[in-house]
């Protein structure tokens, strides 16, 4: 019985885990797609501008890179034509 529980507990740390590397990259890319919109209709907002560059910084990194398998460079040329 106490297996059984060990074992669930580490399912749950995991889940846990996935679920808020899951929530990092939502922002990020939340981050992303919001900064680019408002370039898009004020080219000059500079606070717009540091968040994209932020975000793309974050996108192309080594944290990215270990909490998904997701292209970065895909994601990025993917908001880009969305807001285009």
């Amino acid at each position: 019985m106490v297996q059984y529980q060990t074992q669930i507990g580490i399912h749950q740390t995991e889940y846990g885990y996935e679920q808020l590397a899951n929530a990092i990259i939502l922002q990020a890319v939340k981050d992303y797609r919001d900064a680019l919109k408002r370039l898009k209709k004020h080219p000059n907002n500079s606070t717009a501008l540091s968040t994209k560059l932020d975000a793309e910084q974050f996108l192309r990194s080594n944290r990215f890179a270990m909490l998904t398998s997701i292209d970065p460079e895909m994601l990025i040329q993917k908001f880009r034509a969305e807001v285009a």
